[in-house]
């Protein structure tokens, strides 16, 4: 399953895209939001009614591992998680560490033919 990542400065822009998305059927429960600061990231979830890489996306390994990572590292485990591959979480991390909100489409081929 495919994941769709884009990114935006602000939380206006998270905003109306997630809102677009879900107009064009996205359902809510496929939306998560990522920054590089956990605090930041469950306000604009909330924010915009998405959801967190959490628990229920992780295995139980890698929560395991996050406990003792630092925060880049935890980032690229919880992108990888939701369908990234390594080069592609690494290259994501780096944005999040400029700032960047990461808004990503979880099994995005479901949903493509709707775009």
């Amino acid at each position: 399953m495919q994941t769709l990542v884009q990114e935006f400065n602000n939380e206006q822009e998270v905003l109306r895209a997630a809102e677009e998305l879900k107009s064009k059927g996205v359902c809510q429960s496929k939306l998560f939001v990522l920054t590089h600061d956990e605090k930041r990231t469950r306000k604009i979830a909330s924010d915009i009614n998405a959801n967190i890489i959490g628990e229920d996306e992780q295995r139980l390994g890698t929560n395991v591992i996050n406990m003792f990572e630092k925060t880049g590292d935890q980032l690229r485990n919880k992108m990888e998680e939701v369908g990234l591959s390594t080069d592609e979480a690494n290259l994501y991390e780096e944005k999040l560490d400029k700032g960047k909100i990461l808004l990503l489409v979880k099994d995005y081929d479901e949903f493509k033919s709707k775009m």
